[in-house]
């Protein structure tokens, strides 16, 4: 991974990416008016460039940068404020005042809906394993402007914790958070997402396993949520109850404490 700014620049620009560099540890160049695949070629890596209004990844080969956008969550937060509901806050129980771990943070539209429904008085917290996603997510997070005033709180209020899963579970307290929530499919989403497929070699996937439901089991309140595939065996495998929804693709299945 290199840095570099956009293709117009500043000084102001130049120094937030060779602190962006220096932050991930890794090498700052300078543009020089080069085009970005020009400069991938030379150095044969991934690249962020750094805008005065996003930052963006350039996968290696890929011709089509990923940038931070809340997707999903701010059509669903638009209904949610309209009175509708949503099958992920159904699932987690969320409300005001509620406290939930997103161990698989990925892009983060799940907890921007559970920040917005949890308000001040909760709070939202997303393990995301790799270094440059995590990053990315949380630079997003505290600078998209949605235009909704109530969702950019909600974004603002998510911390994001660029840790394996299962380390940063190691480290919690017993009862630390009223829900725990598992999205394993986040490498699978990605390959199936145009724009950003080649994400995919960023993503750290960590798959289910009975020492994270334990830690889950010891941190969880209220109860435990996995939103998986329909036919996925992994329901059945640690004993969630499945929330069977007719024509979705995805379930979600509860552990209640």
């Amino acid at each position: 991974m290199f840095v570099t700014t956009a293709g117009r620049t500043d000084d102001e620009m130049i120094h937030k990416a060779k602190g962006i560099a220096l932050s991930l540890n890794v090498s700052y160049i300078d543009r020089k008016k080069r085009s970005i695949i020009s400069m991938q070629e030379i150095q044969e890596d991934d690249c962020l460039v750094v805008g005065k209004e996003r930052i963006e990844l350039y996968p290696l080969g890929e011709k089509q940068p990923f940038f931070f956008h809340p997707n999903s969550s701010m059509f669903r937060i638009k209904r949610l404020m309209d009175g509708d509901h949503d099958p992920f806050v159904d699932a987690t129980g969320m409300v005001e005042g509620k406290t939930l771990l997103d161990c698989t943070l990925g892009l983060a539209s799940d907890s921007i809906v559970a920040s917005c429904v949890a308000g001040e008085a909760g709070k939202i917290v997303g393990i995301e394993g790799s270094q440059y996603l995590s990053y990315i997510v949380r630079e997003g997070l505290l600078n998209w402007d949605s235009g909704i005033s109530e969702m950019n709180e909600a974004m603002r209020r998510i911390q994001v914790i660029p840790k394996r899963s299962l380390d940063y579970m190691k480290e919690l307290e017993d009862n630390s958070f009223d829900c725990v929530y598992f999205d394993p499919m986040f490498e699978e989403r990605i390959l199936e997402s145009d724009g950003i497929i080649g994400l995919s070699r960023f993503a750290l996937y960590e798959d289910i396993t009975d020492e994270l439901i334990g830690h889950a089991l010891r941190i969880a309140t209220d109860r435990i949520v996995l939103k998986d595939h329909f036919r996925s065996r992994r329901f059945e495998k640690f004993g969630f109850q499945v929330q069977r929804r007719k024509t979705a693709k995805f379930h979600f299945g509860i552990i209640e404490k």
